[in-house]
């Protein structure tokens, strides 16, 4: 049997950077919002399906799905934002499961920013949550994406909040200073093989 470690955090708390370390260890893994963005240009169904909602703008003039016209639509307005997200999540989700049956690792992780909300813990065994303050955030995102805060702040208003996703964890990272993290990544890596190989 293969585990699945849920792994989320809001936007900006360094989600990646802690996936790249398991990965570096050699766990599988799996990232929803690239998988998402795969399934939106390459599923002739959900590509129908986003024209449809959203318009032929959505992909641009060479096919290619246009990210920041769709960003622009539905982080500002959460009844598109759920439209999109009945889009995406259940194509996701068999993704996921497809994907995982074909691996052969005690555990796997599960990267998704919207965990939660969009209902995939329930795929997993245990779930992760990596925090930071908010400023911190912020100022990480404004420098990575070259967004201004505001448009960071819509995002955050869209994820389910941080205090609520930290009840539902069984592990927590702080990821403030970086060689505590990857101390805890490590130590976690460590448990997880030992517990998931049982």
């Amino acid at each position: 049997m293969t585990y699945v470690v849920g792994l989320t955090g809001g936007i900006g708390s360094g989600k990646s950077r802690v996936l790249q370390l398991f990965a570096a260890q050699g766990v599988p893994y799996y990232t929803a919002d690239i998988q998402a963005k795969r399934l939106m240009q390459t599923d002739s169904g959900i590509r129908k399906a986003l024209i449809r909602s959203f318009g032929e703008d959505v992909f641009d003039s060479g096919g290619r799905l246009n990210t920041r016209y769709l960003a622009e639509i539905v982080f500002r307005d959460t009844s598109r934002l759920r439209i999109l997200n009945e889009i995406v999540h259940p194509a996701v989700h068999r993704d996921f499961i497809r994907w995982k049956n074909e691996i052969s690792y005690p555990y796997v992780i599960y990267e998704n920013a919207v965990l939660f909300e969009s209902g995939a813990d329930v795929f997993c065994d245990f779930i992760m949550v990596i925090t930071a303050p908010e400023n911190e955030r912020i100022r990480r995102v404004v420098e990575r994406d070259g967004v201004t805060e505001e448009q960071v702040r819509d995002r955050i208003r869209n994820q389910l909040p941080e205090r609520k996703k930290i009840k539902r964890a069984d592990y927590v990272i702080h990821n403030i200073d970086w060689e505590q993290t990857r101390k805890e990544v490590l130590g976690l890596h460590r448990m997880f093989l030992e517990k998931f190989s049982r």
